[in-house]
């Protein structure tokens, strides 16, 4: 689980951007940025960085605040899953990242796989949908993410790697590489093994 703070700091952030998102008065505007504030410097403080450069990400939130949705991509091949490792951490994860506006979770996860790992696929079925904040996810992230879990059969082309990451492969349940934490847990990754063997398995969801 996350610790207090961050969840403190999120509930503010949220109870902020809200506020901004509806109110017409100047001085509840007021308000509402001041808890901003305290948002940014309680996860600076904690999180050892600079309150500024937290205000200026909290800032660039308008509207009503709502979950991020993180797209993944399930692809077997003889019984092994589909990684790609990492630029960012040199961890190994499932192909995804943000789903894009104006794209279906579907399209989204064939854009990622796509550009992350060069093979084309066609989703099936969604596997799970998971509250990062529930699981062992590190480090922490500043907002609330949902992530989707989608099983794809693989179609065509090649593997190739992208800015995003540097290699391609795929592994066994009981051969996976060190894991990018931050976008999938070792659970993860069995579970997902456990509906490859049993594909008449429910959805998971938080």
């Amino acid at each position: 689980m996350e610790p207090k703070w961050l969840e403190w700091a999120k509930a503010l952030l949220a109870l902020s951007q809200n506020g901004l998102a509806y109110s017409q008065n100047h001085f509840d505007i007021d308000r509402y940025e001041a808890i901003r504030e305290i948002a940014s410097e309680i996860m600076a403080s904690y999180a050892g960085v600079e309150k500024n450069v937290v205000l200026k990400i909290f800032e660039r939130e308008a509207g009503y605040a709502t979950p991020k949705v993180d797209v993944r991509g399930v692809v077997f091949q003889d019984n092994r899953i589909l990684l790609v490792k990492e630029v960012a951490d040199g961890g190994w994860t499932l192909p995804g990242g943000w789903a894009d506006v104006n794209e279906s979770p579907k399209e989204s996860v064939v854009r990622e796989i796509r550009e992350e790992s060069g093979y084309e696929t066609k989703p099936t079925k969604l596997l799970a949908i998971y509250d990062r904040n529930k699981h062992s996810h590190v480090p922490a992230f500043p907002f609330h993410v949902y992530k989707l879990f989608i099983l794809c059969d693989l179609i065509g082309g090649t593997s190739s790697t992208s800015v995003e990451t540097s290699d391609v492969g795929f592994f066994g349940e009981n051969e996976l590489p060190n894991l990018s934490l931050s976008r999938v847990t070792p659970a993860q990754i069995r579970r997902l093994f456990e509906h490859h063997r049993s594909p008449d398995l429910p959805a998971d969801f938080d």
